[in-house]
């Protein structure tokens, strides 16, 4: 069953009508260990960043979510200015699904800095063990992640479009619950002021990209949804590197991910970048990326250190 999942306009609020997916979308949006984030910069551009989504979702209220931190304050900065999001759900290792399909979420995004910690208890805690086992637990460690638990965000997504991709490189025509999927392509925008030119090291950006198992491409749609979809890195020279795959035409900003991860997250990389997408030629303009390590004891120990250090910091800000 598809619901109409198009926001009702009646002359002054929005009023929401609900988008219901099919029963393939569910298992895999509750299913999936990861999936990518985009969200919008005031640029025009997009950004790509992995989530653990660790099924959360309500089928009947048309809603996905996912938690992330308060240290994260851009992310959540730039979800604030723009609610407008995707999430795909595009890689089966780990988790619980098993159809072969990419997943694309659109939808608006909001969350509460404040929110109800009996609430994230007794709704995040069951999934999370779900996906990633049984919390560590005792004096010490009761202490230690309690800003971890504390420093947690409730992402909802209301969402607006579904969209299933049979074949995981989105190339056949997908399946569209909710809105219908906007047609047009989207404008070519105009050059940064800074020029298109790569500001980072493409030569060593492109190894690290091509040694990762899942690398997506994140950019702004005509209707104002982020798009993402897979690409492959090919060669590469002084002026960017080759992505193939469902491209958009023309230039425009672009967000590129490269990441992998283990069982239960224990283990993850991810190399992220902003920058200039023209003809399948991708120039990297900056770059950022993390590798936590194969061992659930130090991953712990570090993921508790930097809650502790990103709640300082979103409380001195008064983000929380």
């Amino acid at each position: 069953m598809a619901g109409s999942g198009r926001a009702l306009t009646t002359g002054a609020p929005r009023i929401w009508s609900y988008v219901v997916w099919s029963e393939e979308a569910d298992q895999i949006i509750g299913g999936d260990l990861t999936a990518t984030l985009a969200y919008l910069t005031p640029a025009g551009g997009a950004v790509a960043t992995p989530v653990a989504p660790i099924g959360l979702r309500d089928r009947e209220a048309g809603t996905v979510a996912f938690t992330t931190s308060l240290g994260f304050g851009r992310k959540l900065d730039r979800i604030k200015a723009n609610p407008r999001v995707a999430l795909a759900y595009h890689a089966r290792e780990h988790g619980f699904a098993d159809s072969p399909a990419f997943v694309l979420v659109q939808g608006n995004a909001a969350y509460d800095a404040n929110p109800d910690a009996d609430m994230l208890a007794e709704r995040i805690r069951p999934a999370s063990e779900r996906f990633m086992g049984a919390a560590k637990t005792g004096f010490f460690w009761d202490r230690w992640l309690d800003a971890y638990y504390a420093d947690r965000v409730l992402v909802t997504v209301q969402v607006e479009r579904v969209l299933v991709f049979a074949q995981p490189d989105c190339t056949d025509e997908p399946e569209v619950f909710g809105a219908a999927r906007e047609q047009r392509a989207a404008e070519p925008q105009d050059p940064p002021k800074g020029g298109t030119g790569p500001r980072v090291d493409v030569a060593r950006a492109s190894v690290r990209l091509r040694k990762l198992p899942h690398v997506l491409l994140a950019y702004a749609g005509a209707d104002g949804f982020p798009i993402i979809g897979p690409v492959s890195v090919r060669e590469s020279s002084a002026e960017g590197m080759c992505l193939s795959g469902e491209l958009p035409p023309g230039s425009r900003r672009a967000g590129l991910l490269g990441h992998r991860y283990e069982p239960q997250l224990i283990g993850l990389e991810a190399r992220q970048h902003t920058g200039w997408l023209a003809d399948g030629l991708y120039a990297p303009q900056t770059e950022s990326g993390f590798q936590a390590p194969a061992n659930k004891t130090v991953l712990l120990l570090a993921n508790g250190f930097m809650a502790k250090r990103g709640l300082k910091k979103a409380r001195a800000i008064g983000r929380a």
